[in-house]
């Protein structure tokens, strides 16, 4: 799908056909429609399908007067009653006149700038309207990491009420989210520090400075996302101590239990073999007397295990 924005008079209006100064985003979109925007831009046809492999990495390349920048954005989806957090890549192309977004499907990051969330954005200052992209792509990994920070809390303390694989399977789809993040994250910021040295961006004091407010939060997220991961497995290594004790606890008392039962088993197995010479066999209280015996060996069984702690 290929929408075209222009800013009129301090207002995002849509265009029909692709003007100087204007912005053009582009959601998985077809082959055809990437070999049009390429030609009617005159724009490097990798540049705008860069983005469209999901396993693309982070990087920015400059050709010719044009930049790609090529970074990994947060994404939250539901799956069976839960939110799973991953990243997947978002491609910008910088010329003199346009600037083209890329992306495999609708994402908030570019609904914020639809919807009028961000401030100060005009689409014909190109180079303000990238880094204020990257700045909101940062601040949106800062706010995902704060929920997963906040999931996993609440896991945890289900988890200390009972011990259901439910909530393990959930810690673990956190962790492998946040080894998601980590990645695209330390990605990113090779990407800025490259922008960074950019001339492109330094003729420009104010975007300087947006951009090194850009650097900050990145690096936010990154040392968040360390201690996040570092804390959740921290957690579930306890977690896994806490199963493997609670296991023994339980395999203890079974096995005392088992002691206890087996004494008047023992009795019973051995009064009731069908020989001769077996005690009190003709007496007429023989029955009872032999369970008042199994009953106090029983009972002195399972005082010793309890003077030993085994329950």
């Amino acid at each position: 799908m290929i929408s075209i924005y222009k800013t009129v008079d301090d207002s995002l209006a849509a265009l029909s056909e692709p003007e100087k100064g204007c912005w053009v985003n582009l959601v998985s979109p077809t082959q055809d429609e990437v070999r049009q925007i390429a030609s009617m831009l005159s724009i490097e046809q990798d540049f705008v399908a860069a983005a469209l492999d999901e396993e693309e990495s982070a990087r920015i390349e400059s050709d010719a007067g044009q930049l790609m920048i090529v970074v990994d954005i947060p994404t939250v989806d539901q799956e069976n009653g839960a939110y799973v957090y991953a990243t997947l890549p978002m491609g910008v192309v910088m010329t003199e006149d346009y600037i083209v977004t890329v992306c495999t499907r609708e994402i908030p990051l570019i609904a914020d700038f639809l919807t009028g969330k961000v401030k100060g954005f005009w689409t014909y200052k190109k180079t303000r309207f990238v880094l204020q992209l990257l700045y909101r792509n940062a601040v949106r990994f800062l706010t995902y990491l704060r929920q997963i920070d906040r999931s996993s809390l609440r896991f945890e303390n289900e988890m200390y009420k009972s011990m259901r694989n439910k909530e393990m399977i959930q810690l673990l789809r956190i962790e492998k989210s946040l080894v998601y993040f980590s990645t695209s994250l330390k990605a990113n910021e090779v990407v800025l520090e490259k922008l960074m040295r950019q001339e492109l961006v330094k003729r420009y004091p104010e975007d300087e400075d947006l951009l090194e407010d850009v650097i900050i939060e990145n690096k936010q997220a990154i040392e968040m996302c360390n201690i996040y991961s570092n804390v959740l497995s921290a957690t579930m290594e306890a977690m896994g101590s806490l199963i493997s004790n609670n296991l023994n606890i339980v395999m203890k008392a079974l096995t005392s239990i088992t002691l206890v039962i087996s004494v008047p088993t023992l009795i019973a197995s051995l009064w009731g073999m069908n020989v001769g010479g077996i005690p009190l066999a003709e007496h007429q209280y023989g029955f009872l007397i032999m369970c008042v015996i199994s009953l106090l060996l029983s009972l002195a069984a399972a005082a010793v295990l309890m003077k030993r702690k085994m329950f």
